[in-house]
């Protein structure tokens, strides 16, 4: 079975259909997992839509890991660094960027090499060439810590080393690695960031990445039938 985390792409509509929902308990607090054929999907901003620095990222992973799963798909609105990766496009990340991860680990040293899964990118990029939708192969995305967007100076700086920047990615992989189980991001972008194009409120963000929602399913529908179903 297959986890999916999903956000904002999904905040404006029902995401995909449900058999039954359960509420899983975890050291760091209960989630409610919506099951399907297939896959187990977890809206990451919990029912209370908590901002991406209050965003129980620990509980999310716990969950999925509690109930088998072993492969994560984090769905991920984004802003683009660059101009040539333009709104609206779809982008599968090779690599991710962060300063101050969390971690399970806070009182004992444990060292991880967090990374994106290569077997599970290629089933998302898999996926995108059989439904024909055009997508952004490899990006490295830039985790910043939120909730408000980058200024003009960070984005420069950012766009020297990353072409897409967040505030859940990294989070996610990392806790993903320490818990032993494969992570990989279907990311949309929504937006550019600041000083690359005009800037938009979190509203228009939000309404953009609703646009891109049902093409988001298509690629994880498809994933879960070539992988995920007996």
């Amino acid at each position: 079975m297959l986890g999916i985390l999903g956000g904002t792409v999904f905040l404006k509509k029902q995401a995909f259909e449900f058999k039954k929902e359960k509420k899983v308990k975890t050291p760091y607090g209960t989630v409610l997992v919506k099951m399907a054929d297939g896959f187990a999907f977890i809206q990451r901003h919990g029912a209370k839509l908590l901002p991406p620095h209050k965003t129980n990222h620990w509980a999310n992973i716990y969950a999925f890991k509690k109930l088998g799963i072993k492969e994560i798909i984090g769905i991920n609105s984004t802003g683009s660094l660059k101009r040539n990766i333009k709104p609206g496009s779809l982008v599968v990340p090779h690599d991710f960027m962060q300063f101050f991860p969390k971690t399970f680990f806070d009182n004992r040293a444990v060292h991880i090499t967090p990374k994106l899964s290569e077997g599970l990118r290629r089933k998302i990029i898999k996926a995108c060439e059989q439904l024909k939708i055009p997508v952004i192969k490899k990006a490295v995305y830039f985790q910043t810590i939120g909730p408000r967007l980058e200024t003009i100076a960070e984005v420069k700086f950012l766009a020297k080393f990353a072409d897409i920047v967040g505030m859940t990615l990294a989070d996610e992989a990392t806790l993903a690695a320490e818990q032993g189980l494969s992570y990989a991001s279907l990311c949309t972008v929504d937006n550019y960031a600041h000083g690359i194009a005009k800037s938009l409120t979190y509203e228009e963000i939000v309404e953009n990445a609703a646009k891109n929602a049902e093409k988001v399913k298509k690629i994880i529908l498809r994933v879960v039938a070539n992988d995920y179903t007996d």
